[in-house]
């Protein structure tokens, strides 16, 4: 019966150390600085990595939209040109451009053997678009990407906060589970000191001082545990800030708001409204590449500047028109795009609907999850005063000599356990309000 008694006493001591030990390997400072969940929200959105690399993407996508400002601007090339040429064509070709020939440029000897020609050439060519209708549905494809990247930056900065809460509730757990242990310590120490006591009058056994002792640096073991599991969780929220590590992070009050949101998922969420906004410029693209199927029209100029001598501008001429060009046929590649281009786009609709639908599963999971943390913090209160309320008794028969150590220590033991468990409640229930709150956000 004895060995019995044992060996559920240590089994009562291995599930306290498994819900003591959080998190890693070294002692919490002394010196840890207040840092609130707003501040740290504040913080991590303006600061972390990955929001400033989604609005490094926002700007790489407002860059290519501007770039589509070509379609209504001019083109303007300047060149300088040396030629040398015994061409007949090229000579003769030369002097007429310079303006210089003369009659005995028409012998035909010096015609068919002219010799090394100079010619010196400056030229400003100009082209301006006029009417490019791919170009323009082009144009409009790039507008919706800079929204696309708009709202993915939007959501990450959502995420963001969803990871600073979570890792800021993991933070009050671990400061609650230390408390928790911190009492446990208190009690047990007491009950040490009484043991020894009776121990040095000869009325208890060194058993029982032994096992009173296994406890009290059991409990102390795991305190040292949660000072680690303080530490990590404070590195990773420093991390979130894209702060130092180190820096060891007290909690303040911490009330996540008790509204629970929408039964159904919003239709604007920031995710959903990207990949909508993604499925448009896939369409516009199409409808670009249908606009290829349609003539385009181009003005251009050009003004040129020819001399014998370099840096001589001695003659000058224009040339301006109006250009008006039609791809009729390039071996289906136009409409071989159009067909991959519509793939690629009821590609993207069918991730938007699989994404609304493993959405609402999370959505449903978390209710369910937010209910039974609800109801397991009240069956855990209950537990924890009866727990309580038990030790007091026995505390009380210990005292007296009517009950045995063991019978005090799983006492003590099964009371940290179910106050463990009440914080461990508290902890889903706020975690799952706060994944609710990231699923049903919405943005007008």
């Amino acid at each position: 019966m004895v060995e019995r008694t044992k060996m559920k006493y240590y089994k009562y001591l291995y599930i306290l150390a498994l819900l003591a030990g959080m998190a890693g390997t070294i002692q919490a400072q002394d010196t840890a600085r207040l840092l609130t969940l707003d501040e740290a929200i504040t913080t991590a959105v303006k600061e972390n990595k990955h929001v400033a690399e989604a609005q490094a993407d926002e700007k790489i996508a407002a860059s290519a939209y501007r770039q589509t400002d070509a379609i209504f601007l001019p083109q303007a090339n300047l060149s300088y040109a040396a030629y040398s040429s015994n061409n007949p064509l090229n000579a003769f070709g030369f002097k007429l451009q310079q303006k210089s020939v003369q009659q005995q440029d028409f012998n035909p000897a010096l015609l068919n053997n002219p010799g090394a020609t100079p010619d010196f050439a400056a030229q400003v060519m100009v082209q301006q678009p006029l009417v490019n209708m791919d170009m323009v549905y082009v144009r409009k494809a790039a507008a919706k990407q800079t929204e696309v990247y708009q709202l993915k930056t939007t959501r990450t900065k959502e995420y963001i906060t969803l990871m600073v809460q979570q890792a800021y509730l993991q933070l009050q757990l671990a400061y609650d589970a230390k408390k928790v242990l911190e009492q446990a310590l208190q009690t047990a120490q007491a009950t040490y000191k009484f043991t020894n006591d009776r121990f040095e009058q000869g009325l208890l056994q060194k058993y029982d001082l032994l096992n009173v002792a296994v406890q009290v640096k059991s409990i102390q073991t795991n305190i040292a545990e949660a000072n680690s599991n303080i530490a990590t969780a404070s590195d990773y929220l420093s991390t979130l800030m894209n702060r130092p590590l180190g820096a060891v992070y007290k909690t303040g009050n911490v009330v996540i708001a008790g509204d629970i949101p929408a039964d159904s998922l919003p239709g604007n969420r920031a995710d959903f409204k990207a990949m909508g906004a993604a499925i448009q410029s896939y369409d516009l693209m199409i409808k670009s590449s249908k606009m290829n199927y349609l003539p385009r029209l181009n003005a251009f100029a050009d003004y040129q500047l020819h001399d014998k001598s370099m840096f001589g501008f001695g003659a000058g001429a224009y040339m301006a028109g109006i250009q008006l060009s039609w791809d009729i046929f390039k071996g289906f590649q136009n409409k071989n795009k159009i067909n991959t281009q519509v793939l690629e786009r009821n590609k993207l609709a069918l991730q938007l609907d699989a994404q609304k639908d493993e959405s609402r599963t999370e959505l449903n999971k978390t209710r369910r999850q937010l209910n039974d943390a609800s109801f397991k913090m009240q069956q855990q209160q209950q537990a924890a005063d009866q727990a309580a309320e038990a030790l007091r008794i026995l505390q009380n028969r210990y005292t007296q000599g009517l009950v045995n150590t063991i019978d005090v220590l799983m006492a003590q033991t099964q009371l940290s356990q179910q106050q463990l468990a009440y914080a461990q409640a508290v902890f889903a229930k706020n975690n799952a309000l706060v994944y609710l709150q990231y699923l049903t956000i919405t943005n007008n």
